[in-house]
């Protein structure tokens, strides 16, 4: 597997700007690891959630034809995330550095407390 130090990363800047304005089917999805708890506190705006503890069992759910944007809190998990997922055939994916930390610090648009339905979604 390559080492999660060494996969691509983007900015949160960066990560939002590809996100910002991107329509379905081709846009870009913001995949969140950490846990539902976690998720629940504060997340990115429009993140999906695949918590690391099932991420092994449901991975193949993810698209392998547009590009995903991996986040957790720090940045840890999410670059664990996407070497595993790079490993494995996908060919389009990122670590956002700093992973929420930067995002909230960026001041990106966030979401806190109970979820709407449907959010953290992978379908949406």
């Amino acid at each position: 597997m390559l080492d999660p130090r060494r996969v691509p990363a983007v900015s949160a800047t960066e990560a939002h700007r590809r996100l910002d304005g991107a329509v379905a089917p081709d846009a870009p999805i913001l995949v969140d690891v950490r846990e539902p708890h976690e998720f629940a506190k504060v997340r990115a705006e429009g993140a999906a959630l695949l918590p690391l503890s099932t991420f092994l069992l449901r991975h193949t759910e993810l698209p392998q034809d547009r590009a995903i944007l991996m986040i957790c809190n720090s940045g840890a998990r999410s670059a664990q995330t996407t070497a595993f997922l790079l490993a494995n055939g996908w060919t389009d994916v990122s670590n956002v550095a700093g992973g929420t930390i930067a995002w909230l610090q960026a001041g990106l648009p966030s979401r806190q407390g109970t979820l709407e339905a449907g959010e953290g979604d992978l379908t949406r």
